[in-house]
């Protein structure tokens, strides 16, 4: 057998983790045709099928799950040699890959980047964006170095989450609502009342849902929006009620424009925390971005508005 090489083997861990040839071709840069062909030579060098082909998915042969954990290792070990190197030059230099939610994004990684440019001032930095489920995707396939996660079931073996805080998620609606008056949300009112919740595909949402599913109510008006910050201007205006965490809307809670209730008797808590693949030491720079971000949110399980009722 001949020795495999680099690009086959990124070819064929994206393939095999995107199982399609148009999004493995996407990710890579690269025609469907050339990760075809790629492909190909690499079965052949390796004497041995990796993939079945049905229709346009393609799964796995035993000897693709043979090769997969290799690949994997070897891919990893390539990425950690060439860290290593970039870490010998200049103090700074180097590339720190993040990715995040567009909820982190605009609440926790601009103090966070802020902080670490001015140990890192020609650090290149790279974000990617996205909700949980895009976010294991792209630490999986080497996209990004460490993500600032939700823990969750998906948070599986292969991959380490580093805790950073605790949240809870609350009712968040506007001081006319009736719940504000009552200072609570009546359990017999909750599945009529229009709620205005994140991304059904979010995985807060999935949480959302199962809460009131083992609470014995029907969501039956959901409003889905893909941003925290139109979910808080629609509850201004009295379009609902959001469901939302108290430290993504602290200034207007702050300001009484909006009134924080919960959602029950149970409490519905997240955990965020920093994940990254198992088995990888992680550089200094982003062991130092890891710091940071506790640094930064040590204090958003604990926020303590004026509309908290």
């Amino acid at each position: 057998m001949s020795t495999l090489d680099s690009r086959q083997l990124l070819a064929f861990v994206t393939l095999a983790r995107r199982g399609s040839f148009t999004l493995a071709a996407k990710d890579l840069f690269l025609t469907q045709s050339a990760v075809s062909h790629t492909i190909k030579t690499l079965e052949r060098d390796a004497g041995v099928r990796l993939f079945d082909r049905v229709g346009k998915r393609v799964h796995l042969t035993q000897g693709g799950e043979q090769l997969m954990p290799h690949a994997e290792r070897i891919l990893r070990e390539m990425q950690d040699a060439r860290t290593a190197l970039e870490e010998l030059q200049n103090w700074g230099q180097g590339r720190l890959r993040v990715g995040a939610s567009t909820t982190a994004c605009h609440h926790i990684l601009p103090t966070v980047l802020r902080e670490f440019k001015q140990s890192f001032p020609s650090c290149l930095i790279k974000i990617e964006s996205g909700d949980h489920p895009r976010q294991m995707e792209l630490l999986r396939s080497n996209q990004v170095d460490i993500a600032l996660t939700l823990e969750s079931e998906a948070n599986a073996a292969d991959l380490v989450f580093r805790p950073l805080f605790e949240d809870e998620l609350k009712f968040l609606v506007s001081p006319m609502h009736p719940w504000a008056a009552k200072r609570r949300a009546p359990a017999e009112a909750i599945g009529a009342e229009s709620l205005i919740l994140y991304n059904k595909n979010s995985y807060t949402f999935r949480m959302v849902d199962k809460y009131f599913r083992e609470e014995g109510i029907e969501l039956k008006n959901v409003i889905e929006l893909g941003s925290m910050e139109a979910i808080k201007e629609l509850v201004k205006i009295g379009m609902g009620a959001g469901v939302l965490s108290p430290w993504i809307a602290r200034d207007e809670l702050a300001k009484g424009v909006l009134v924080s209730l919960p959602l029950g008797k149970r409490k519905l808590k997240r955990r965020w925390g920093v994940s990254f693949l198992k088995g990888r030491k992680l550089p200094l720079a982003e062991e130092t971005f890891a710091g940071l971000c506790e640094a930064v949110t040590q204090d958003f399980g604990r926020v303590v508005e004026q509309g908290d009722l």
